[in-house]
């Protein structure tokens, strides 16, 4: 009788995270309220296309999360919000008038004109 090895492979995280995310999630939880664990990313109803970015602290792990470590601290992705954000990629972006969190979302089949919201 031979022996049969079953090799599990990696599931890539559903988000990828530019090395400038990465610094802004560790920034983050550098200055992070007691108790916080990580932070989250969702996609609330909010907007005029139908779907917004959010990105908060969050306090404990909820069950249908994706967790994404990285070396500052923890992404979790809202369970709901996965399958609208599958393939994207989370970026941080400064410049001299703005900074914030910036998705390419290959999901996203149109966005409003303000770039608040998305629909797919």
């Amino acid at each position: 009788m031979t022996d049969v090895q079953t090799k599990i492979r990696a599931r890539p995280a559903a988000v990828i995270l530019t090395p400038t995310s990465q610094a802004r999630i560790a920034d983050l939880m550098a200055q992070a309220p007691d108790g916080a664990i990580g932070v989250k990313l969702s996609t609330p109803k909010r907007g005029c296309s139908g779907l917004a970015y959010s990105v908060d602290y969050v306090n404990e792990e909820a069950k249908f999360d994706e967790k994404i470590e990285t070396p500052g601290g923890v992404l979790y992705i809202d369970g709901a919000s996965v399958l609208y954000l599958i393939g994207s990629t989370m970026d941080w972006v400064e410049d001299d008038f703005t900074a914030g969190f910036v998705f390419n979302n290959p999901n996203a089949k149109g966005s409003c004109g303000c770039g608040e919201s998305f629909t797919v």
